[in-house]
């Protein structure tokens, strides 16, 4: 990472902390660092790419409050332990509770 990227960076960082915007740092590319900034109802994800660049995507939510039966449309559509091509009961469900 070179010194001007790292100077945004740090400025960056001491930006939310100066105005209470509760943040996380991830290293999940090689060539970049992220910040992940949240806010009410929106998740901001910051990558300081060590050529100079930043990107930026912005989650926001739909309001919509979920109770916990729907973590089970979470397993059922991301999990990469299945066991087999065949849908469990459980997960036939969650689908269905996932389309309405």
């Amino acid at each position: 990472m070179n010194n001007d990227v790292f100077d945004k960076l740090i400025t960056f960082l001491s930006d939310l902390e100066r105005r209470g915007i509760s943040y996380s740092l991830a290293h999940n590319r090689d060539e970049a660092i992220m910040v992940m900034a949240a806010v009410p109802g929106e998740r901001w994800e910051i990558e300081f790419l060590d050529d100079g660049l930043v990107e930026v995507e912005r989650f926001i939510s739909d309001g919509q409050i979920c109770g916990e039966e729907i973590l089970n449309e979470l397993f059922a559509r991301y999990s990469e332990d299945k066991s087999d091509d065949s849908e469990s009961p459980q997960e036939a469900e969650a689908i269905t509770v996932g389309s309405e």
